[in-house]
């Protein structure tokens, strides 16, 4: 059985199970949690869970919401992260279900999510090169699941002015763009997240709107680092608030 590690998530006192050489989260989640907005009494699903860090992360920056659902199709990912539920003592407010996104509209009610979020697999085809353990496969490839899956389950799920965010790949950003368009979900509000201020985006983080008018704002760059190993102020504040505590943890 493979080790499992303990993480501190720098809020609230929450802590996170992974795995030592399994699939573990990312900038690209943390980053997600901070964009996505939430109001009072929503209900959040996420969709392809993983270790459960969205929920878990959205609960504690979101205490106004109502409940929080990550979806996972991998059982032991899925039992991982309900016991990272249980460990923060969140299971009033959290649950993990297991389950495939390509037939999430059978396992939740229509109409039914205020806000769904989702950090799906980047990669499709031959893009990068597949993971032989399986799990980190599965979550950086589009093995088990499609863009296109995630946004006809938000399409059936949202109700109607719900919100889907997500955070991708910048270089499939035409694509995506236009399979949310054909599923009713219109793109509102986009955020490019720049390595360093002089590269170009690698990732974006997206805000989409079921039943939305067509007008999107888009916000201005988000840069992760001043120089190498130096993250920037925007980015310990995402993380810690102003602590530098921040630089410790974002280098371990």
């Amino acid at each position: 059985m493979a080790k499992e590690r303990i993480d501190d998530l720098g809020i609230k006192g929450y802590q996170i199970i992974q795995k030592e050489d399994g699939f573990c989260f990312g900038m690209d989640a943390v980053l997600l949690s901070d964009f996505a907005k939430v109001k009072r009494g929503g209900n959040v699903l996420d969709l392809g869970t993983g270790t459960g860090i969205l929920p878990i992360l959205m609960e504690a920056k979101n205490p106004q919401a109502a409940s929080f659902t990550g979806l996972e199709i991998q059982s032991e990912m899925a039992e991982m992260a309900s016991r990272s539920v249980k460990l923060n003592h969140l299971e009033q407010r959290v649950r993990i279900v297991e389950g495939d996104i390509r037939e999430a509209s059978t396992i939740f009610s229509h109409d039914s999510m205020d806000v769904i979020t989702s950090n799906p697999p980047y990669m499709i085809g031959n893009h990068g090169l597949k993971n032989p353990k399986e799990a980190k496969a599965i979550a950086r490839h589009e093995i088990l699941c499609s863009f296109k899956d995630i946004s006809m389950a938000a399409k059936k799920l949202l109700k109607n002015k719900g919100v889907l965010y997500i955070v991708h790949r910048s270089f499939r950003l035409a694509e995506i763009l236009n399979q949310l368009s054909k599923d009713g979900l219109e793109p509102k509000r986009i955020r490019f997240v720049h390595p360093y201020r002089d590269k170009e985006s690698n990732i974006f983080l997206l805000e989409a709107v079921k039943g939305g008018k067509s007008r999107m704002i888009v916000e201005s760059p988000l840069i992760v680092y001043d120089r190498p190993n130096q993250y920037t102020d925007e980015i310990y504040k995402i993380y810690f608030g102003n602590s530098k505590h921040a630089e410790a943890y974002l280098k371990e």
